[in-house]
């Protein structure tokens, strides 16, 4: 049943993504950004809900209080393609930071670049740097919460890689909270999986962190102890268990 529903998936998406990207080229061109950022809000909400309903991969929403009114920063476990559906659902009016190189991507790529998201050169060094805080300070200034997954790439289950500062540096620069997230999408969807298993992805949502007063490696630090605190606790098998300080603290849990 499992190999069904993601065939199925799979062909829905080719036929139709392909006419949906081209009608967003050819008219998102002269929309304002917000405009443009929500042409393409009816095809990720259809996705989300063959993810949901075809696929069978909803998710349980824990520390959804945690979630700020204002515009903010989220530094998001990685694991697979699933959470760059979901959390636009979760959060309001996102964008996400990206590799430039994902834009000549056929279709899915050409339909990002008319939002557009925010572009990073991993190659470009300070300068790099500097346009990554201008974008996101943009964004920011215009409603946006900014996603940014810290360790770069997608992570297997039960892996960690090395954070990066660019989402803390973001953050300090701007004086926009940093919102912690960790979940377990890959545990279903692993990382260019064809074939999905069925189950319930757990999205936990860290309390703010407050960049004012702190440098960025701070931020980074705290951000990354909840994270990988709060994967022990979300996926013990592959983490090795533990506690962590805020499994003392009530959660706020949600079914979507």
């Amino acid at each position: 049943m499992a190999v069904i529903r993601s065939l199925l998936f799979l062909l829905i998406l080719l036929v139709v993504t392909p006419p949906y990207t081209l009608l967003i080229i050819l008219i998102c061109l002269p929309l304002p950004h917000h405009a443009r950022r929500q042409m393409v809000v009816p095809w990720v909400s259809f996705v989300i809900w063959l993810v949901k309903h075809l696929l069978g991969i909803p998710y349980k929403l824990v520390g959804a209080e945690n979630i700020p009114q204002r515009s903010s920063i989220v530094l998001c476990k990685h694991q697979s393609a699933w959470e760059t559906l979901i959390l636009q659902e979760i959060f309001k009016d996102t964008v996400y930071v990206w590799r430039k190189e994902i834009k000549y991507i056929p279709f899915f790529g050409w339909a990002l670049a008319m939002i557009p998201m925010i572009e990073v050169d991993r190659k470009g060094g300070k300068a790099a740097l500097k346009d990554l805080v201008d974008q996101a300070r943009h964004r920011i200034d215009n409603g946006y919460t900014v996603i940014i997954f810290p360790e770069g790439t997608r992570v297997p289950p039960g892996k960690h890689k090395k954070y990066k500062i660019g989402g803390a540096h973001m953050a300090v620069q701007t004086g926009a909270p940093v919102i912690p997230v960790a979940l377990n999408s890959g545990e279903f969807w692993g990382r260019n999986a064809l074939f999905k298993r069925m189950g319930t992805v757990t999205v936990s949502i860290g309390p703010a962190i407050d960049p004012t007063g702190l440098d960025e490696a701070e931020v980074l630090r705290r951000a990354e102890v909840w994270i990988e605190g709060e994967m022990k606790r979300i996926s013990p098998h592959l983490y090795g268990g533990g506690t962590h300080e805020n499994d003392t603290q009530p959660a706020t849990e949600s079914e979507a």
